[in-house]
């Protein structure tokens, strides 16, 4: 009897005890059977609660940059397994080419975040959004955003496609978020999962309750879900289209996204004709979309819409490519570039999918759906009919505007092409799709790529523009990054995965905070103006990031400025214009009195008011941010400093940490002259005291 594939819940191994239900996964090449996937007898309520409970006692414990080291050793945990890994992935049908999109994306994927969240979330477990709202001419009252932790669990529901990637690209951000996970691999390629989690869980790396995994069907799923929860979704339209009529979603308790599959298009430029460099690179992602991981991806081109007095050229090229690049077989033979489909099921669907293409009046014009010939893991080759092998097809329709060809997805290695005589009519075609995940434009005309673009934008979550210039360079249409936005309205789901941070806000609350400056300060680690503050002991440079405090401030003496101060720095930087130099002409500018100081004087003669020059726990000055400059500085003035430690954020992995500081300069009548933010690396200890 086969072994079933087990679960992680609860902080253990589960699998079904004797004989259960069970569905049966093979080899996608050979149809050997690899395990039995079963939840027969599984407590999924349990499994919920002990993440929202346990889970997320753990990960609340944590701040953002420890949540994002973990990422990182997470990701070095299964580098060092992937080899595992990949001989299992082969199983599911995927080349080491398509492996590496998977494995080895979804390990980019935990390097990308705990990158981001070390480099754009602070060293705590509240997130403030956006600026300061003053809500009272006196300052006492404030409004603030925040971002906190959703306390639910964060239930990932991922496609067969990419079991590896799928489950971290959603794990990650909820992760660095403080939200618990669990995934619910598709069954074809759940065994995969299932090793990657075991990777994680002998790491020992994993807070407790923090990851759980679900080998096997969940029907009563949203039956247990509850306010606080998240569902993350990848697969189909309709399954999708079902979840969210749930009354646990339709009520707003439980957030739920989607993404789904989508009709993606790509279109060739009216100057993109045959021997251009755009033509060519063209032609190049089409087959490189029909045949990575099959044509099984959510982003792979279902619609080439070229010229119509393009297509027999693309048409040709298409053909000789895949002919010259592209050998069907067993990922484990050597040689092969394409493998088969997830499994059986898998490839009688795409089939019946292409038929239906068929009668609606598309016509093969590359490749057939015909049991094809493929070579064995051994270097043999026949007709594999164990297999799930679909050979890469091409259909054209005569009448582009047929509904089959903008609404059937036959997801495999097949693309249907369309023509068009005018870039609004591709638009058009584009539009037609109901909503895609990306499309891309090869072009080298800026006004065309330009004009289709902004017809087509909002049908699409992400745009692709191909030329000359970054053929080379560009990650590929089908390539979902983890800085940007994977998602698309429509039938693509109407959800939104990764794109950096904003990820990570998804699986939190957003709330809008009114209160004093005080507790506005203690509630974001954040100071604001009015708040309390510290002064009279020692300069706040002297202080180690362990000794210093949010609101430590510093009043420098005044400094007179004079016209001779003005020139001088004119003619020393090289800036001298008029506003500076002629009084006449600044006198007729509507935003000066007559000669005024140069900004970059002021600040320069800032820094020489506030710092304390000898060598300490101050290490360097890293840069400036939010200047601005408020009231003009004539001959005659007098300008003093404010500068207070506004946010102080120690680095993980480093002897020293970040401070922001309130920089404020003002004018002899206490009027705002500049206001601007100082970053500075500080050490956690003093250098000058031995331990």
């Amino acid at each position: 009897m086969t072994e079933h594939l087990p679960s992680f819940v609860c902080g253990e191994w589960w699998a079904p005890s004797g004989i259960a239900p069970s569905t049966t996964v093979r080899d996608a090449s050979t149809g050997e059977i690899v395990t039995d996937v079963s939840t027969e007898g599984l407590d999924l309520a349990a499994a919920l609660d002990y993440g929202r409970t346990v889970g997320q006692r753990h990960l609340a414990a944590l701040t953002f940059h420890q949540r994002a080291l973990l990422l990182k050793q997470f990701a070095l945990a299964l580098t060092e397994r992937k080899e595992e890994l990949y001989a299992l992935s082969r199983r599911t049908g995927a080349t080491d080419a398509d492996s590496w999109v998977d494995i080895d994306g979804g390990i980019g994927v935990l390097f990308s975040y705990s990158g981001k969240g070390r480099r754009e979330l602070p060293n705590s477990t509240v997130h403030v959004d956006g600026p300061v709202e003053p809500l009272s001419k006196d300052g006492s009252f404030l409004g603030r955003h925040v971002h906190t932790t959703l306390p639910g669990i964060a239930v990932q529901i991922n496609a067969f496609n990419f079991p590896v990637w799928g489950s971290l690209e959603k794990f990650a951000p909820a992760f660095l978020a403080g939200m618990p996970t669990l995934v619910k691999p598709a069954t074809p390629t759940g065994y995969l999962a299932e090793a990657m989690v075991r990777v994680l869980v002998d790491s020992g790396l994993l807070p407790e309750a923090s990851l759980q995994l679900v080998s096997g069907s969940v029907p009563d799923l949203f039956d247990h879900l509850r306010l606080g929860d998240l569902v993350g979704f990848t697969g189909s339209a309709s399954t999708a289209a079902m979840l969210r009529r749930h009354e646990s979603v339709q009520t707003g308790a439980v957030r739920f996204t989607a993404e789904t599959d989508s009709i993606n298009a790509s279109v060739l430029g009216t100057d993109a004709v045959e021997g251009t460099p755009e033509f060519d690179a063209y032609v190049r992602q089409l087959v490189t979309e029909m045949t990575t991981k099959a044509g099984q991806k959510c982003t792979a081109i279902r619609r080439a819409i070229v010229p119509m007095g393009s297509a027999d050229a693309v048409i040709a090229a298409v053909s000789a490519r895949i002919a010259e690049k592209t050998v069907l077989g067993d990922p484990r033979a050597e040689g092969v570039t394409m493998g088969p489909l997830a499994s059986l099921a898998q490839r009688d669907e795409v089939r019946r999918r292409v038929q239906e293409l068929r009668d609606a009046g598309g016509e093969v014009v590359v490749g057939s759906i015909d049991v094809p010939e493929v070579r064995r893991a051994d270097g043999s080759t026949d007709r594999a009919a164990e297999g799930a092998f679909v050979s890469p097809v091409l259909l054209r329709f005569a009448d582009a505007l047929t509904d089959a060809a903008h609404t059937i997805e036959a997801f495999g290695p097949v693309a249907s092409l369309l023509t068009y005589e005018t870039p609004e009519e591709a638009a058009d075609l584009v539009a037609r799709g109901g909503g895609s995940l990306v499309t891309s434009i090869a072009t080298h005309d800026p006004t065309q790529a330009i004009g289709i673009a902004r017809r087509i934008a909002p049908f699409n979550g992400r745009l692709l523009m191909l030329d000359r210039d970054d053929a080379r360079s560009s990650t590929g249409h089908g390539s979902p990054l983890p800085t940007l936005v994977h998602g698309g309205p429509g039938r693509a789901g109407g959800g939104e995965e990764l794109g950096g941070i904003r990820a990570v806000l998804h699986h939190m609350q957003r709330t809008a905070v009114q209160g004093s400056p005080e507790m506005l300060t203690r509630l974001t680690g954040v100071w604001h103006s009015g708040a309390t503050t510290f002064t009279g002991g020692r300069h706040p440079f002297r202080q180690s990031l362990a000794e210093l405090r949010i609101g430590e401030q510093i009043v420098s003496a005044s400094r007179t400025v004079t016209l001779d101060d003005i020139e001088t720095f004119a003619h020393f930087t090289g800036d001298t214009f008029y506003a500076h130099m002629d009084e006449v002409a600044a006198a007729a500018n509507p935003f000066f009195p007559g000669r005024v100081a140069h900004g970059y004087l002021l600040i320069s003669w800032a820094a020489g008011l506030f710092v304390d020059p000898e060598p300490g726990p101050m290490l360097a000055n890293y840069g400036l941010e939010n200047l601005r400059f408020v009231t003009p500085v004539s001959p005659g003035d007098e300008i003093h400093v404010q500068l207070t430690a506004k946010q102080i954020t120690p680095r993980e992995t480093d002897d020293y940490g970040e401070v922001r500081w309130d920089a404020v300069i003002r004018n002899q009548d206490d009027e705002v002259v500049a206001a601007y933010d100082v970053l500075t690396l500080v050490a956690k200890s003093d250098p000058a005291i031995a331990p």
